[in-house]
């Protein structure tokens, strides 16, 4: 946790407030047993009316005191410890958002939720208790036996007896929790896991009748983290009542022998009751100790999965010094001998690929799935980097220039459309500010999204529901065409998302492309032959490598893996 220690920098005033705050709430505390045992031995025991009536306007005034100090610790703690986890959690996104689709894949999306929320939930909750029971713990242990000493030396010997006894149970009890804590945390990023699959896929589980397995995985994940749960809590049923059993002992023995001290005139009813007392705030201290150390373990291991986050570094950055688009070679985008494998695969993605794509030309690329099509469109909007070879756009190298300025430049659809809970103008709109609502509707209209449109409730400012579930695949394929369009790129990248509408939209969509991507470098990613046959250069990818390269009637004649994939398709009419 002392990693995490530098986002507290900006509370440092709140921090030392709070601590002068605990530190004279504990002094204020310790103060009130030696003014009751006054009130005892000097005022009730004498009759001195006027003692106990002075004595206790002082016990007021401290308790007041005590009191306030609590309540200001306590909100200048709150708004610091709050701070803190708010500083955390935007550190943790930044980071995020700074990352590769390479680092996402290492780290999976539902680790990185929980790291964000739960994980920096313990650790927040924990810095709280830190700022308010580390300060005054101690204090209140150091000071309660320096009173209790003053009050009577040879009582001592109790405390001299518990207190090792409480420190070995709150060491054997820590070390044995702080395993079960780390495993923990990745069994919640197990249930989290599960629980985002079955309700992102609620469709497919409920069209395969599948929800008793999901219940079975679901329940699985439940179990592994409730009986761990059970472990922890055991031990800490242990550990209370122990703690519990020790402090009535030790009181026991407190009054058994304080008593036998007053009955031989060695020492006074109130400086046993204020001895008592004493004991019992520096029993209570270990109290508090060992409330730290229920929650210290589970905060570290939670301390540890977020430095994990923030200690990662981007293995695509932007260099030093960037280069600005080239004139000459402008929207031009070139591979060369470009060879890409995924983290953890055992094969290459794709392997020696080298092709250009010129302003002006449509080049479709076509395959078999798994051969590589959709992996050569992440390359040129350099969510990963090549393993060798170069991808080149204006004739420089992707990884010298700025990701931001690249992929400025460039009109990406995915092959899975995305959508946001915005209205469907804001989702047109969001790769490009300050588009207005006329070139929403005519980039709607090129990607035919209107004809939906129109016909919606709301129409441009109809709400779209998470993830877009009030829309068919279809529509939020052109939804995401419209955005891409709407940008006015000078790189086209379509990855395979035509594939949910059917032959007429198609054709009609791509027809009218070509009244904004005319000067424009277009790649597109297909299956479907109907999609790529008019392309400009068609591309065909096998095995991750490139085995043809030309127009649909020159591949006909001289590709057989182009020609396979027509003949699935096409009437023997269109192959002629």
């Amino acid at each position: 946790m002392l990693k995490l220690a530098r986002f507290l920098a900006p509370w440092k005033t709140e921090i030392i407030l709070v601590l002068l705050l605990v530190f004279g709430q504990t002094i204020a505390d310790l103060y009130l047993p030696t003014l009751m045992a006054d009130i005892i031995d000097k005022g009730v025991m004498n009759g001195d009316t006027t003692r106990i009536l002075s004595t206790g306007a002082l016990m007021l005034l401290v308790t007041g005191a005590s009191i306030l100090s609590a309540i200001l610790a306590s909100w200048l703690g709150s708004k610091a410890s709050a701070g803190f986890g708010a500083a955390i959690r935007e550190a943790i996104f930044g980071r995020v958002e700074s990352f590769s689709l390479d680092e996402f894949d290492r780290f999976g999306a539902s680790t990185l939720i929980t790291r964000s929320t739960n994980d920096v939930t313990q650790v927040q909750t924990v810095t709280l208790m830190a700022l308010r029971m580390m300060v005054g713990a101690p204090i209140m242990a150091v000071g309660g036996l320096v009173m209790a000493l003053s009050k009577d030396r040879s009582l001592t010997w109790v405390l001299a007896a518990v207190i090792p006894v409480l420190g070995i149970l709150i060491g054997v009890v820590f070390m044995k929790a702080l395993p079960l804590f780390r495993s923990i945390q990745g069994k919640i990023d197990r249930i989290n896991l599960v629980l985002r699959e079955a309700l992102t896929g609620v469709r497919v589980v409920r069209a395969f009748n599948r929800e008793d397995r999901e219940r079975q995985r679901f329940e699985e994940a439940n179990a592994e983290l409730t009986s761990t749960y059970i472990k922890v809590n055991r031990l800490m049923a242990v550990m209370m009542p122990s703690i519990m059993f020790i402090m009535s002992a030790a009181s026991l023995a407190l009054l058994w022998f304080g008593i036998i001290r007053i009955d031989s005139g060695e020492m006074e009813i109130g400086s046993l009751m204020a001895f008592i007392q004493y004991s019992f705030m520096i029993l209570m201290s270990f109290m508090m100790f060992a409330m730290m150390f229920i929650m210290v373990p589970r905060a570290q291991a939670a301390a540890v999965r977020i430095d994990e986050v923030l200690g990662t570094e981007p293995t695509i950055s932007d260099p030093a010094v960037p280069k600005a688009p080239g004139a000459a070679d402008r929207a031009t985008v070139e591979f060369r001998n470009v060879t890409f494998r995924y983290h953890g695969a055992e094969q290459a993605a794709i392997e020696g690929v080298s092709f250009r794509a010129a302003p002006g030309e449509v080049t479709a690329i076509i395959g078999s799935t798994g051969s590589g099509k959709s992996t050569i469109a992440k390359l040129v909007a350099r969510f990963y980097d090549a393993d060798s070879g170069q991808v080149l756009v204006d004739g420089i190298d992707v990884r010298e220039m700025a990701q931001d300025g690249l992929r400025a430049r460039i009109g990406y659809v995915p092959q899975k459309p995305i959508l946001f809970s915005m209205s469907i103008a804001d989702n047109v709109r969001l790769g490009t500010e300050g588009v207005d609502q006329d070139a929403v509707r005519k980039a709607s209209e090129i990607a035919q999204a209107t004809e939906f449109i129109d016909t919606i409730e709301g129409g441009y400012e109809h709400e779209v529901a998470q993830g877009g579930l009030d829309l068919s695949g279809g529509q939020k394929q052109r939804l995401s065409i419209a955005r891409a369009i709407a940008r006015k790129p000078e790189i086209y990248l379509f990855d395979d998302c035509f594939s949910a509408l059917d032959f007429r939209t198609d054709s009609r969509l791509r027809a009218r492309l070509k009244e904004v991507t005319g000067k424009a470098t277009v790649i597109v990613v297909a299956q479907r032959v109907g999609t790529v046959m008019d392309a400009d250069r068609i591309i065909v990818m096998e095995d991750g490598q490139i085995v043809g390269t030309g127009t649909h009637r020159e591949l006909l004649a001289s590709c057989p893996v182009y020609h396979e994939i027509a003949a699935s398709q096409l009437s023997e009419e269109r192959l002629a």
